[in-house]
């Protein structure tokens, strides 16, 4: 039997958020768009955690959303960040997102707040109830202060809009129970971790990574698909201390920003409380880079 959520198989960008004098730059938001399209990312998912959306207020995180749909219709798949720690304003993000025409919504369990399991369930299945978009749950107990269990998501994900799981414990021990409990479509939420989770069944990546190699993270995950495992792990190991620093030098997404900013692809704008790297952990990330072969 297929797994649920198969339209989310494959490589998703958790797609900056370009600023300009810290205003949204929607000139250069389009133009990302344009550049995943011709290398041939699957699927977009603005206002993540990558695309700052804690510092977008609901206005803008709408028109982030809009902007991206309304540009990719028809060429790119876009899976849009609607979570909140509100369940009321979940609805309302979630519900905008259908309207701009988005083909999934990315839905980070409720930070801060800490639900109990309970809490959990009945905060995603009044979403699912209220919305007719498929969901991709997103659980990231490193920033949201709490797990959502094996057993809650497989709950979940007997609600038909539950199509996915984008998976950032870090356990595999968790992705292998979540894997081993349903059927829903297991998505990597760590870079570095992918190729593991590919192993137990994962099939895909909501990646920070793909903002700048996404033809190389897409290349790894052809590989697996094509039962080229020798030429995957090869791409492992490539990607590896890129996908390492992206996540581990400074709080993402500082470190992809300036990325991008070495590489003149956008200007390396934070918001508050998101602050630059100190100059050793730049020329750290230079260094990267330049191993890689991108400077």
């Amino acid at each position: 039997m297929a797994t649920k959520g198969e339209m989310f198989a494959g490589l998703t960008v958790a797609l900056v958020t370009p600023f300009k004098n810290q205003q949204i730059d929607f000139d250069a938001l389009k133009k990302l768009v344009d550049w995943h399209v011709s290398e041939g990312t699957d699927c977009l998912a603005p206002c993540g955690t990558t695309g700052e959306s804690p510092t977008l207020d609901h206005d803008e995180h709408e028109k982030v959303v809009a902007a991206v749909c309304e540009h990719a219709r028809g060429r790119i798949k876009v899976m849009a960040g609607t979570g909140s720690n509100s369940t009321r304003e979940a609805i309302r993000l979630t519900k905008a997102a259908k309207k701009a025409g988005a083909d999934g919504a990315l839905m980070v369990g409720p930070y801060y707040n800490k639900p109990t399991q309970d809490g959990y369930f009945k905060h995603f299945a009044a979403v699912a109830d209220a919305c007719d978009l498929p969901i991709v749950l997103y659980n990231i107990p490193g920033r949201t202060g709490s797990n959502m269990l094996p057993e809650t998501i497989a709950k979940l994900a007997k609600l038909p809009p539950v199509v996915a799981v984008k998976e950032a414990t870090g356990s595999m021990d968790q992705a292998s129970s979540i894997a081993a409990l349903c059927d829903i479509t297991l998505l990597s939420g760590d870079d570095s971790l992918t190729l593991p989770l590919m192993s137990i069944g994962g099939r895909g990546v909501v990646s920070v990574v793909g903002n700048i190699v996404p033809r190389d993270m897409k290349a790894m995950l052809t590989a697996w698909e094509a039962g080229k495992l020798a030429d995957a792990i090869k791409w492992h190991y490539k990607l590896f201390s890129l996908c390492r620093d992206m996540l581990g030098i400074a709080t993402n997404p500082i470190p992809i920003k300036t990325a991008m900013k070495m590489l003149g692809r956008d200007t390396g704008e934070l918001r508050l409380p998101m602050c630059p790297m100190e100059a050793a952990l730049d020329a750290k990330l230079k260094q990267t880079l330049t191993a890689y072969g991108l400077l």
